[in-house]
């Protein structure tokens, strides 16, 4: 049996060469970042549960989140909070109608690059 179509489809894709355009980065962020806050979200109740629970586990958290690798996963988590905000906005926008051309969304993207970043350089400053 022939096919009456010749597919043009590559058959072999390598992902190391494959050139996306912003907006596939920042979706993509977006997602890791979702991941994120809801694997952190289990590490922050943990750590909110034995800071309540009595006085001595709220001193052992305390001192645990004056590490140098507590700063660095709250400020990881901090990061993944604040991009992911940062791109729920624009979507929002986008829902409304306002960037949803191709300019547009290539615009919209790199605005919560910057937006993200500046904020995450911040929110760096204030955990360290």
């Amino acid at each position: 049996m022939k096919k009456a179509v010749k597919s043009q489809r590559p058959v072999n894709l390598d992902l190391r060469t494959i050139k996306l355009p912003i907006t596939a980065y920042t979706s993509i962020l977006h997602r890791v970042s979702g991941v994120i806050l809801f694997l952190g979200l289990a590490i922050m109740l943990y750590a909110l549960g034995k800071s309540l629970g009595s006085e001595e586990g709220f001193a052992e958290v305390k001192a645990c989140l004056t590490s140098p690798l507590a700063k660095l996963v709250t400020w990881g988590l901090l990061s993944g909070l604040l991009y992911h905000l940062v791109a729920g906005v624009r979507h929002l926008i986008m829902d409304m109608g306002v960037g949803e051309t191709l300019e547009g969304g290539k615009l919209g993207s790199k605005i919560v690059i910057v937006i993200s970043v500046v904020l995450i350089v911040l929110a760096g400053v204030w955990v360290w």
